[in-house]
């Protein structure tokens, strides 16, 4: 991929939106992948952008309107602005990355970018989850490519999986390590963990809440039709990842279930991701066996690292050039993360959403929620709950009451009609 870079005639253009850790990651990434330029960089809080370009050393104006920006995109600078929908029309641009972590307002201005023409690439995993088949669709009416990104747990985990199936291997389990669980964390009790990394408290709180790892998962399964076997997955504690085989009873989940996404906790490599896979031909189990890969037919494939944003540009670059998506819903809404009380709520109590005080999220089959479907994570911040929610118990959609006028509650119910289960 870098000599087909080097030999483009053109630049891939990109405008971004989100300034965080992830954001000056993927800036910095632009500045040293060949071909690429970052035109455009949005975010809310416009000190943010600013002390990013300025981190990764790139000149930049700050702009406010459609005709500077595009002035400052022809004048070789860096377009800073606070709104992403501005950054989404650059005219420059053929590729719109969101890095931030909205929800609501991802929906307007990832509309947006496909609406002028941006192939569109998600390194913001909740929105990605909430919205990701009506914007997929959306995509395909206007001729381009949607796709998750690379670097992030999902994307390693599925570049696994299409790997293990080119080899004629039958996929089992895609698994996610992770290296610490306290599902009752919020942005004060994290404080400490999140300065020693540089993070959000609100991110950080839902990395260890488990709500990430449950929307990651979500992503897989929603791109390969995959199942969770129990709700929130079984994470099993493990020193290792070559322990899988004996902690979980892979012929009987894959039986019932068919291919399953879970996780183990705690196991080295620390950062890395597993796939399973299963072969029985006799030849491919001895050469296998030669291979020190194990008996079979059963067999755990893994990576010890996931690298974010510094591997992020391959995906990026293939929307680009030869319009394709590591990682898309194509099988709709197959799960989703389900909010759960994270202490006593009563009747009354705002809910405050991802990474929060008051609920952390778990994975679950959508099929499942027939008769009382839970409360969606991604809709969970601003609903004002109907009645007492004891700690660690579900919230149901039918317990909550949304704010007039939520947007993203009509084009959540939308995503969802538009690519149903398979």
């Amino acid at each position: 991929m870098r000599e087909r870079l080097r030999g483009l005639d053109e630049k891939i253009r990109v405008a971004m939106s989100g300034a965080g850790a992830m954001g000056r990651g993927l800036l910095h990434q632009c500045t040293v992948t060949p071909a690429f330029e970052c035109v455009a960089l949005a975010d809310v809080d416009i000190d943010a952008a600013i002390n990013c370009a300025e981190k990764v050393e790139v000149p930049y104006e700050v702009v406010s309107n459609f005709a500077h920006l595009n002035d400052c995109i022809r004048n070789d600078r860096l377009a800073v602005c606070e709104d992403a929908s501005l950054a989404a029309r650059a005219e420059a641009a053929d590729v719109f990355i969101d890095a931030s972590n909205a929800i609501e307002d991802a929906a307007r201005f990832c509309t947006v970018a496909i609406d002028h023409e941006k192939h569109l690439v998600m390194m913001n995993a909740e929105a990605d989850l909430a919205f990701g088949p009506y914007l997929m669709q959306r995509a395909a009416e206007q001729g381009v490519t949607y796709a998750s990104c690379d670097g992030d747990q999902h994307g390693v985990i599925k570049r696994l999986i299409d790997d293990l199936r080119l080899w004629g291997f039958d996929l089992v389990m895609a698994g996610n390590i992770k290296g610490y669980l306290d599902r009752y964390a919020n942005p004060t009790s994290i404080i400490p963990e999140a300065d020693k990394r540089n993070l959000d408290y609100r991110m950080c709180t839902a990395y260890t809440d488990g709500t990430k790892l449950g929307v990651e998962m979500a992503l897989l399964a929603n791109a390969l039709g995959l199942k969770t076997p129990v709700s929130g997955m079984h994470g099993p504690e493990a020193d290792h990842v070559r322990e899988v085989h004996e902690l979980f009873d892979l012929e009987a989940l894959w039986q019932e279930h068919g291919p399953i996404v879970d996780y183990i906790l705690g196991a080295e490599p620390n950062g890395g991701v597993f796939a399973v896979g299963y072969c029985d031909n006799s030849y491919q189990q001895r050469m296998m066996r030669y291979y020190k890969t194990g008996e079979g037919p059963f067999y755990t494939f893994y990576r010890p690292y996931h690298l974010c944003h510094v591997e992020a540009m391959e995906a990026i670059a293939r929307a680009y050039l030869d319009d394709c998506s590591l990682l898309q819903p194509e099988c709709g809404h197959v799960a989703d993360v389900y909010a759960y009380a994270k202490k006593d709520l009563e009747a009354g109590d705002q809910l405050d959403g991802i990474g929060g005080y008051t609920c952390y999220g778990l994975i679950e089959n959508r099929a499942d929620q027939c008769d009382d479907p839970g409360l969606p994570m991604t809709l969970a911040k601003d609903a004002r709950l109907t009645r007492e929610t004891p700690k660690d118990e579900k919230i149901r959609f039918s317990d909550v009451q949304f704010p007039n006028g939520q947007d993203n509650l009509r084009l959540h119910q939308k995503s969802r009609r538009e690519q149903e289960p398979t």
